[in-house]
């Protein structure tokens, strides 16, 4: 199947590894033009070479460092895509792990700063990238084509995670504000969306299973919980989150994904 993704472009936050790395791996490899964005530069400018030498089309991939959680880096990472592109179809919105701990010992200062990159970053590039988008409802709304923004959540926004207070407190409220703007966007031609993943096989994933003792026995111990009895392949996630981003999920929209091998117990 086409995904219709060819000369789109996409922003991709926290896309110098993991989740955010796959969807740009997926993205690029259906000929669409990715900016990655990472705090750390070094980190990024690799990342982006790497997808480069995977990409048919030269000059397909550009990068610039941000943190989410700065005021600003909204703004400019939307402006990057414009000023490098011309153009911006899409962002994934991927703010990496949050700490783990109790509910009681988390600081105050670790909730401030959840808030700052997860929440308030987040809802600062979904208000920046509409005001560059603007509305879209006479040029793909009727066809399917419009913007499309993807957030990536966790299982938290459904059940509770044990020892991340943090995400158990700030990814439900965010799905929310996600609910909330598909309903204001989409007669705009803009389409939002959450993905869920749990247990997929990337390095954050690998450093929560080593705090809990040897991570291949918390790996076969894991996957014992999932009904598929595996780990996801970051490829997986890359595919589905390529796919809502595309005009072939042109009638997808507030909805929140599990990308979780059947793992999240609610419905």
């Amino acid at each position: 199947m086409d995904l219709g993704l060819r000369d789109r472009v996409y922003l991709v936050t926290g896309g110098s590894r993991g989740l955010g790395f796959a969807a740009a791996q997926a993205l690029v490899s259906e000929g669409a033009h990715v900016v990655l964005s990472s705090r750390n530069e070094a980190s990024v400018a690799a990342a982006a070479a790497r997808l480069a030498e995977s990409s048919t089309a030269a000059g397909s991939v550009a990068w610039i460092a941000a943190d989410n959680g700065e005021p600003t880096a909204a703004a400019r990472l939307v402006a990057a895509a414009q000023d490098r592109f011309g153009r911006l179809d899409g962002a994934l919105v991927s703010v990496g792990g949050t700490p783990s701990g109790t509910g009681l010992d988390t600081t105050d200062d670790a909730w401030r700063s959840g808030f700052e990159e997860v929440f308030l970053g987040a809802v600062r590039l979904a208000r920046d990238f509409v005001g560059l988008v603007g509305d879209q409802s006479g040029n793909g709304a009727a066809t399917g084509t419009g913007a499309s923004l993807v957030f990536v959540l966790a299982a938290s926004v459904r059940v509770p995670l044990p020892n991340l207070p943090v995400s158990n407190g700030l990814f439900p409220g965010l799905a929310g504000v996600v609910k909330m703007l598909a309903g204001e966007l989409g007669p705009r031609g803009i389409r939002l969306n959450g993905l869920l993943p749990v247990r997929i096989a990337t390095d954050r994933v690998r450093e929560l299973d080593a705090l809990s003792g040897d991570p291949d026995e918390v790996r076969a111990r894991q996957s014992e919980l999932i009904p598929l009895r595996r780990y996801g392949e970051p490829e997986e996630f890359g595919r589905t989150a390529a796919f809502l981003l595309s005009p072939a999920a042109s009638f997808i929209t507030g909805a929140m994904v599990p990308v979780d091998g059947g793992a999240i117990p609610s419905i």
